[in-house]
């Protein structure tokens, strides 16, 4: 992996002060120069170089004095390692999960990328994208300023103000110290510290609405926990839902739990066995899911999915032909023959 700066991308000099100022809002000269093991003289020639490129640094004088970087009228150059590019120009040709009307932009700054591209990165590029499929899903969308507003106040640690819609339909206004930006299976949650009810939240991101994106200043706070994907995804699983189930399955937890989405709860019974808690909001989700697991299974509750999962027996029954179609020929080696289905593959994908 190459990590010399690209000149194609932008200048190599200065990305240090660069990165640094890109990762917090205000700096002094004094604490770049400690951080960067250089005088405060270079510091200010640095800035002077990077205003010269067309980054917009702010500069104060005096003793609280600093420097920031701004929003400029125009971008400059971008200082990109190899790496970087090759991660910008795939993630240009992927699909955006959970974003909206990002689809033609992001073909206008691919095409940008890919004419400057050197032939040695346009070729990993090429590789990475036709070795990769991406699963699109439907869902709630959110638009890109909705999650760069909330990314800033996160970095810049201000309050948002916003209005927020629950699961059930009831709308409030919230008062919160934004955190971290989650993207969990297709949809982003905001964690962020409610400061009327006084605790750690976690809101999704295309039921809330910004009032006020640039409000008071906070001090960030210990976060609710130190893997905040996996804090997220324990609250989206212990979540209001309208049906639970659970199955007790003839096969071990951990042949399960790789069937299974991770926030489903596998617990072992004996070597053989274990117990599925299942949540959904409708009970037809529920019978499909348990149908996936391909192992056979006893429900122990709730009572109505007993009646479903009888319903779609009759039904899958029903579908199959009197007599039932013939199964391919295998070809002599005992392989399907061309164009026929292969079990290995099922089993994959359903695990």
């Amino acid at each position: 992996m190459g990590h010399a700066f690209s000149p194609f991308i932008g200048f190599a000099l200065h990305g240090r002060v660069l990165t640094l100022l890109e990762s917090r809002r205000d700096w002094s000269g004094a604490d770049l120069a400690e951080r960067l093991e250089v005088s405060t003289r270079t510091i200010r020639n640095d800035m002077v170089r990077l205003r010269t490129l067309g980054y917009p640094v702010g500069a104060a004088s005096g003793v609280a004095g600093g420097y920031r970087l701004g929003a400029g009228s125009a971008l400059p150059p971008l200082l990109l390692d190899d790496d970087e590019a090759v991660a910008v120009a795939v993630a240009l040709r992927s699909s955006t999960g959970g974003l909206a009307g990002i689809e033609e932009t992001s073909v206008r700054a691919l095409v940008k990328l890919e004419q400057v591209l050197p032939s040695r990165l346009r070729r990993r590029v090429n590789t990475l994208s036709a070795y990769t499929v991406p699963v699109v899903f439907s869902g709630p969308t959110v638009e890109p300023q909705l999650l760069s507003t909330i990314a800033a106040a996160c970095r810049d640690a201000e309050v948002l103000r916003m209005d927020y819609r629950k699961h059930d339909g009831t709308e409030s206004t919230r008062s919160v110290e934004p955190y971290r930006l989650v993207h969990l299976g297709r949809r982003w949650y905001l964690v962020a510290w409610d400061r009327d009810r006084r605790a750690w939240r976690t809101f999704r991101v295309d039921r809330l609405q910004v009032r006020s994106p640039n409000g008071p200043r906070f001090t960030p706070r210990e976060p609710p926990a130190e893997d905040i994907g996996e804090y997220v995804m324990r609250n989206v699983r212990s979540a209001p839902m309208t049906h639970r189930a659970r199955v007790v399955v003839r096969a071990p937890a951990a042949v399960i739990t790789e069937r299974v989405p991770r926030g489903i709860v596998v617990e072992p019974i004996d070597d053989e066995t274990c117990a599925v808690h299942a949540t959904a909001n409708t009970i037809e989700m529920l019978a499909l899911y348990l149908g996936m697991l391909d192992a056979e299974f006893t429900v122990t509750e709730p009572p109505e999915l007993l009646s479903r999962l009888s319903k779609l027996a009759e039904r899958f029954s029903s579908a199959i032909p009197d007599p039932p179609l013939q199964a391919p020929a295998s070809s002599p080696g005992g392989e399907p023959r061309s164009g026929s289905t292969n079990d290995s593959t099922l089993e994959s994908a359903g695990q």
